[in-house]
């Protein structure tokens, strides 16, 4: 195992300039995979389970909490 290290200025620098920057997907869907997904046969029960998680990740704190 590699002995933990201290970033470098650069590396912090670069990670900063980095939160700031624009996030999003890379390439807009195709008009092919927009059609599969308004064709996409979702379940009630998948809703309510992607309700509870999203209610349950909004009051999340610490690493890994997306704002």
């Amino acid at each position: 195992m590699t002995e933990h290290t201290k970033p470098d200025p650069e590396t912090r620098q670069a990670d900063r300039a980095a939160v700031d920057a624009p996030h999003g997907a890379d390439t807009e869907p195709t008009a092919d995979e927009e059609r599969a997904a308004e064709r996409a046969d979702v379940s009630s029960g998948t809703t309510e389970r992607y309700e509870e998680m999203t209610d349950l990740g909004a009051d999340q704190q610490g690493e890994g909490r997306i704002p």
